[in-house]
């Protein structure tokens, strides 16, 4: 590939050299090296173009046919619950036949800043040993604030932005503000009064930004609680999480939550998963984004269970992502089936028909309902193969360089911060994720066994294996 490099000619902190080094770049470039100094990507190219760069005090990593990625962004990952929870995961009581969401084992509640803090740094250290150096934080704010958890609630914020600014986070951290209950209800008027009300912590440059607002639109189609338009086998077809007195009231009430959070210029992901919710959220995304083009958006759905051709078309028109769960995708087909019936499938998860659609896809593990272990995440993606050995939506298969962007690039796009990180472009921050193995000479299906060889963050070796 043609070499790319600053102009600076001066000698790197760290080569790594002699593997792939996919860049994740809009050619999807693939180079041979690459070379970091002061936190910044110095240079990607060949071997002999980038050793020029190579002093007495680099450091040499022989990547030794490894691999090398843009640090993985997690785009939706529970970090206080993730560090209370691990390695216990939600999916596995699914799996196992519970179909009512719970908090997992018995756990005392967060009730100190202390506490969040252990949870927090608890998955920092996870997620650096797996090349993870973003993640989205899809839910905080004072609609949890008497949660039973304590991991929810507006304080954990501060948290975060005092762990950035004491330089403790090895991720960078894009946060949601809740105003309503995680996974139940919320209003108009608690939205309103939030968003009025409630001052987020500020920014840390780099670290961690409070970008917008997450809202439960429904729930989710095993539970029969995702507002579908095709009927559930009782004849219902659920309802939307928002208070109002009919589906007509609560559908406005959802709709002028949206319009009330844009026109404060946030970003909005909606828990959206029912087809009939899909269409809605979307719709009413791109309505505020005709109306009220001020706020450049970055809104998206949240799961999208269940997205019709038209729903997709709409997004992508709109410039609407979607942040899924693949993992989800290969373990609860029999129960989306057994709630609404074998039909739904061609429309069940359809992430090749997103991405053939033109709309902007990331990948994310909802951790702790799934492992945040995004090797997995892509081996699903691809496979589509569930622990049972079927294959499940073969259709909608990504391949495994799709994945990948779904991890890195497409992310950085979702948090608004394409321009600096997300691909391995000279300039760009040097968050790198170090693999024993190139993921796309690995059999899809063993890639959750291709060890990390190390995690850097800004330049700074976070994790090594």
């Amino acid at each position: 590939m043609r070499n790319r490099t600053t102009d600076d000619p001066s000698p790197a902190d760290l080569v790594l050299t002699g593997g792939r080094i996919h860049t994740m770049d809009s050619a999807g470039g693939v180079a041979e090296a690459i070379a970091v100094r002061a936190g910044r990507i110095a240079r990607v190219g060949t071997a002999d173009e980038v050793a020029p760069l190579i002093g007495r005090r680099t450091r040499v990593v022989r990547l030794r046919g490894g691999s090398v990625l843009p640090g993985i962004n997690d785009s939706h990952l529970h970090g206080v619950w993730l560090g209370t929870m691990w390695p216990h995961l939600l999916m596995d009581q699914l799996a196992g036949g519970d179909h009512h969401r719970q908090d997992g084992p018995p756990q005392a509640r967060l009730e100190t800043s202390a506490d969040r803090r252990r949870a927090i740094l608890r998955t920092a250290e996870l997620l650096a040993s797996l090349g993870i150096t973003s993640y989205t934080e899809p839910g905080l704010g004072p609609g949890e604030d008497d949660g039973p958890s304590g991991c929810f609630g507006s304080a954990a914020l501060g948290d975060y932005a005092d762990l950035a600014t004491e330089g403790l986070l090895t991720a960078r951290v894009t946060a949601l503000m809740l105003f309503g209950e995680l996974d139940g209800a919320s209003s108009l008027s608690g939205l309103t009064e939030g968003l009025r009300a409630f001052t987020p912590p500020a920014d840390v440059p780099g670290r961690f930004r409070v970008a917008g607002v997450k809202i439960f639109a429904d729930g989710i189609p095993p539970m029969r609680t995702a507002w579908t338009d095709e009927p559930y086998g009782d004849g219902t077809h659920g309802g939307l999480l928002v208070e109002g007195g009919d589906a007509g009231e609560r559908e406005a009430a959802l709709i002028a939550m949206i319009d009330a959070a844009h026109a404060a210029g946030h970003q909005i992901g909606v828990h959206a998963t029912g087809s009939r919710t899909t269409r809605v959220v979307a719709e009413a995304f791109a309505a505020v984004l005709n109306r009220r083009p001020g706020n450049p958006g970055r809104h998206y759905v949240i799961h999208g269970d269940l997205l019709r051709a038209e729903t997709l078309a709409t997004m992508a028109a709109a410039g609407i992502g979607l942040n899924t769960q693949a993992e989800i995708a290969v373990t609860t087909e029999d129960m989306l089936t057994a709630a609404l019936g074998p039909g739904v499938l061609p429309e069940a998860w359809p992430l090749r028909d997103a991405l053939a659609a033109g709309v902007p896809l990331c990948l994310s593990s909802d951790a702790p309902v799934l492992t945040p272990d995004w090797r997995a995440g892509v081996a699903a993606a691809v496979t589509r193969r569930g622990l049972d050995g079927r294959v499940r939506g073969e259709a909608q298969r990504l391949t495994v360089a799709q994945a990948l962007r779904a991890y890195t690039i497409t992310p950085a796009w979702q948090d608004g911060a394409e321009t600096w990180k997300g691909s391995l472009e000279p300039g760009k921050v040097a968050d790198l994720c170090v693999l024993e193995a190139d993921p796309l000479e690995t059999e899809p299906a063993a890639l959750p066994q291709v060890p990390v060889r190390l995690t850097m963050l800004n330049g700074r070796i976070v994790y090594e294996g």
